[in-house]
C-alpha cells in the first residue's frame, strides 16, 4: 500500500455459502477494489463457526464446540490466499472504505441473525469494526445478506440498506430500527449520509455475472462517496 492509493478492508465470515463467506461474492469483492485501482486487505474474526456445512450434501458434519468444528480466520485465509489479519487489528483510521461480502457466516458468524432475527447479537469485533469505521467517517460496503449486521449495529443512525426483495428479511431490518430499501439484482442501495453503500448480490442473483456486476457497481458507488 502506498499512502495515495485508496485502501478497503474487507471482511470475511469463513469459506462457502453455507457456513461462511459466499465465496464468489468475496473474489468479485477483491476483483472489483483491484481494477479500480485500490489495495485492500482481509480480515477476519478469530472465532468458531456456529456450524460447519458439508457443501456436497448440504448437512452440517460440527456445530460450536465440536473439536472437528472450523475457525472462521482459518476457514477465510483460504479466500485471501493466507493475506489475512485478525479483525482485532482492524484500525479505522489505516482505511478509507470496509466491505463485508455475505454468505450465511454473516448471520451465523458474525452474528446469531439466522437464528433470533432482529434480535440478534453480535460478534464483539465485528461490531466493533463496523462502529469504528463509521465514527471515522468509511464509506461501508454489503452485500446479499450482510447488510442485516450493518443495520443492527448501526440502527441507532437509521442506517437505509437492501438485501433484495426478501419482505420477511427486510422487516427483520426495520424492526431493529433500521431502514429497509427493496432493490433489485445489479442496484445498489447509496445512504450517503450515513456513507453506507449496499447491493442485493445472491439474495437475487442468478448466475456469477450478475456478482460480478453488481459487486462492480457497489464498489463504484463507494467509491463516488469517496470523491
Amino acid at each position: 500500500m502506498n499512502d495515495t492509493t485508496l485502501k478497503f478492508a474487507v471482511v470475511l465470515s469463513g469459506c462457502g455459502v453455507f457456513d461462511g463467506s459466499e465465496i464468489h461474492e468475496a473474489t468479485m469483492t477483491m476483483l472489483a477494489i483491484d481494477e479500480a485501482g485500490c489495495d485492500y486487505q482481509c480480515f477476519a474474526p478469530d472465532t468458531w463457526q456456529a456450524k460447519t456445512i458439508d457443501h456436497y450434501t448440504g448437512q452440517a458434519t460440527a456445530i460450536a464446540g465440536d473439536d472437528d468444528n472450523r475457525n472462521v480466520l482459518a476457514e477465510s485465509a483460504r479466500i485471501a490466499r493466507g493475506n489475512i489479519k485478525n479483525l482485532k487489528e482492524f484500525n479505522a483510521k489505516e482505511y478509507d472504505a470496509i466491505v463485508f461480502p455475505g454468505g450465511f457466516g454473516a448471520a451465523m458468524n458474525w452474528s446469531n441473525f439466522a437464528i433470533k432475527g432482529s434480535d440478534c447479537e453480535l460478534n464483539k469485533e465485528v461490531e466493533r469494526a463496523i462502529h469504528d469505521a463509521y465514527e471515522n467517517h468509511l464509506v461501508i460496503g454489503a452485500m446479499c445478506i450482510a447488510p442485516v449486521v450493518i443495520a443492527k449495529a448501526l440502527a441507532k443512525h437509521k442506517v437505509k440498506v437492501t438485501i433484495g426483495t426478501d419482505k420477511g428479511v427486510g422487516a427483520g431490518i426495520t424492526k431493529m430500527g433500521a431502514v429497509f430499501e427493496p432493490k433489485g439484482t445489479l442496484d445498489v442501495c447509496v445512504d450517503e449520509e450515513n456513507r453506507v453503500v449496499t447491493t442485493p448480490a445472491y439474495m437475487l442473483a442468478k448466475s456469477i455475472k450478475d456478482i460480478r456486476k453488481g459487486t462492480q457497481n457497489l464498489i463504484d458507488e463507494m467509491l463516488n462517496l469517496l470523491d
